[in-house]
């Protein structure tokens, strides 16, 4: 797939720097999530009354959301340190072991794309999640022989944008489940706003709110786009951000008031176009689209489907009124109707 300024995921390692320079230290500089924030400030606050470890925690939403932030929230106010792996680059139990036993006392493990671990991976990792002990297996054949080894108290947080594909018996053994959803734009406004303070620059409310409506509900791009506007306005000697700044530059990308760049419009048009508008299967979407169907289902169709603009049938996928009327579209044959 192409890069786009638009995916939730992080473009690259300076990227990430950039964001990391962003994210909120506590819960109380956290914006958004209200209902998620409150159960967690409970749970936080009784673990340390306690003086015990938190609870295992499974997040789990589209990419781009927070929940990563969560866990180095978690880790700060619990007074301990965040490790972070992912599933993808857990294939051994060895992999894994190591981890574990470098572990102290309260300290948080994040592992992120859970619903990737390796099954072996998977198993290895539940007596270390209930017991806080692992049994790890030494030679081979008859010279085979178990060593227990016990773990000092930890937190698992497990992050996942396919909650779905999570076995039940790793999903059961978290305490805690926490689901982010996309944000409003007020409050990705409000992260805007937040954001370019940190940054020093000069942004009025009105070009916060821009960024905001086209920031597919993700604060990830949100950030990212008050990086690429700054650029633009710093490269026009710009003193200021302001709303102008903001259109100019995102129409100059090619991102519509919705939200919607060049993929999102032409994934659209191809249903409409060789599918009636629908139903067709994502299969299908992606082979017209030469893109990868996993892609579309995890980078694309997610904000699509959350604004109505794509629905999901048993059949497959439909297109939405609102996207008709958005892009100024009608349905192959739709004679009776006319949306332009």
């Amino acid at each position: 797939m192409r890069e786009r300024i638009l995916t939730p995921e992080k473009y690259s390692d300076e990227e990430e720097r950039y964001i990391v320079s962003l994210r909120p230290k506590r819960l109380k500089e956290y914006i958004g999530q209200k209902k998620l924030v409150d159960k967690l400030s409970v749970s936080m606050e009784a673990s340390l009354q306690r003086g015990e470890p938190h609870e295992h925690m499974l997040l789990y939403g589209p990419p781009g959301l927070g929940k990563t932030t969560l866990a180095y929230i978690l880790a700060e106010e619990m007074g301990t340190r965040l490790i972070v792996s992912s599933g993808p680059s857990l294939q051994r139990t060895g992999d894994l072991m190591g981890i574990l036993t470098n572990l102290e006392e309260g300290d948080v493990l994040l592992i992120d794309e859970i619903h990737r671990l390796a099954p072996a991976v998977e198993e290895f990792i539940y007596p270390a999640m209930e017991d806080f002990k692992v049994d790890f297996i030494v030679d081979k054949g008859t010279f085979a022989r178990v060593i227990n080894v016990p773990l000092k108290k930890f937190t698992l947080v497990g992050a996942t944008t396919r909650a779905g594909l999570i076995s039940a018996p790793l999903r059961d053994r978290f305490g805690i489940t926490h689901h982010l959803d996309f944000y409003p734009p007020e409050e990705l406004a409000e992260i805007v706003s937040r954001s370019a303070a940190i940054l020093k620059l000069a942004v009025d409310s009105e070009a916060a709110r821009e960024i905001a409506r086209r920031s597919r509900g993700t604060p990830r791009i949100a950030n990212r786009l008050l990086r690429r506007v700054r650029d633009y306005s710093q490269v026009n000697n710009h003193d200021e951000i302001d709303s102008l700044s903001v259109i100019r530059f995102l129409e100059m990308e090619g991102i519509d008031s919705a939200g919607l760049d060049d993929l999102d419009r032409r994934l659209i048009s191809t249903m409409i176009d060789f599918y009636k508008g629908g139903p067709v299967g994502i299969e299908s979407i992606a082979a017209a689209l030469n893109e990868e169907s996993g892609t579309l289902e995890e980078m694309v169709e997610p904000y699509l489907l959350k604004i109505g603009f794509v629905k999901r049938t048993r059949q497959g996928r439909v297109v939405g009124e609102a996207a008709l009327r958005h892009l100024k579209l009608k349905r192959k044959g739709d004679v009776q109707r006319d949306l332009l």
